[in-house]
C-alpha cells in the first residue's frame, strides 16, 4: 500500500545483510494476531512500521514503547494494529524488550507498490539503524529473538 508497506520493504533490504545467528528477520505484514507466537519467542524485537505523526515524510525515529498506548495508531491494511498485538502480549506476559522503528509518511495512498521518494529514501538510514539497535541491544545478551 504505497509508503505503508515501508516496513516490507526495509525487511527486504535488511534481508541482504548478514546478521549473527541469533538475529532473525519475519515480515510480519498485517499478520495481527498471528505474530503473536513470534512476539512471544524474542527477548529482543525491532519492529519497523510505517506511521501517520504528522513529521515529514521519511523522517525515520524509534520509540522504546513500554505501553500500548506509546504505540502509533493502526494504519487502515492493520485489521489488527501493533498497540493491538502489544496488549495480548503483555496481557500473556509475552512482552520483550521492544524498539519501534517508524517511518513517517504523509498519507494513506491508493493500492500501488511504489513508495513516495521521500520515504524510499530513508530506508538506507532504517538499516543503519537497525544494524545499530541490534548490535547494542544485544551486546552482552544471550540468544535474543
Amino acid at each position: 500500500m504505497g509508503d505503508e508497506g515501508v516496513g516490507v520493504h526495509a525487511v527486504r533490504l535488511l534481508d541482504r545483510r548478514a546478521w549473527p545467528a541469533h538475529v532473525s528477520l519475519l515480515d510480519g505484514g498485517t499478520g495481527g494476531f498471528h505474530l503473536l507466537s513470534h512476539v512471544g519467542d524474542c527477548d529482543i524485537l525491532v519492529m519497523i512500521d510505517a506511521t501517520l505523526d504528522g513529521r515529514p515524510p521519511g523522517t525515520v525515529s524509534v520509540i522504546e514503547p513500554r505501553y500500548a498506548s506509546d504505540f502509533p495508531r493502526a494504519l487502515s491494511a492493520h485489521d489488527i494494529g501493533l498497540k493491538d498485538l502489544v496488549d495480548s502480549a503483555a496481557i500473556l506476559g509475552m512482552m520483550p524488550k521492544v524498539r519501534l522503528v517508524t517511518i513517517s509518511v504523509g498519507s494513506l495512498q491508493p493500492m500501488q507498490m511504489t513508495m513516495s521518494r521521500e520515504v524510499e529514501a530513508s530506508l538506507p538510514g532504517v538499516e543503519a539503524l537497525v544494524a545499530e539497535l541490534v548490535a547494542s541491544l544485544t551486546e552482552g545478551a544471550a540468544q535474543p529473538g
